[in-house]
């Protein structure tokens, strides 16, 4: 394994691994109904805002990637394809995530009153 793709997969975990603390902050940051403790932070559509901004940027940044190595710049391919992978993986944890809040919400919608 050459030291370019090593240093990528580390990058990777390393975003995961902010994101895991980022998401755990968030679960204990949350206020609990009639205990007064109150949450200063971001609001939700705030929050998804934010999540598809970085998707976008991580699918522009694989874009350029791709169009430099096609226009012969010195690019590794394998950064090409790691980038391609991240860009991929962002849009489908994002649709994921997309299905499960529409069939919640359509949970909701159906509940009898």
């Amino acid at each position: 394994m050459n030291p370019t793709s090593t240093a990528n997969i580390e990058a990777v975990l390393g975003q995961i691994r902010n994101y895991q603390a980022q998401a755990q902050d968030g679960i204990n940051a949350t206020s609990v109904p009639g205990t007064g403790a109150s949450t200063d932070g971001v609001g939700f559509a705030e929050a998804v805002k934010g999540a598809i901004q970085e998707v976008n940027g991580t699918q522009m940044e694989s874009k350029a990637l791709r169009v430099a190595y096609e226009q012969g710049e010195n690019v590794p391919l394998t950064d090409v394809v790691i980038g391609m992978q991240k860009s991929s993986l962002a849009f489908e944890a994002t649709l994921q995530i997309r299905n499960k809040v529409l069939k919640a919400y359509e949970d909701i919608l159906h509940m009898p009153v």
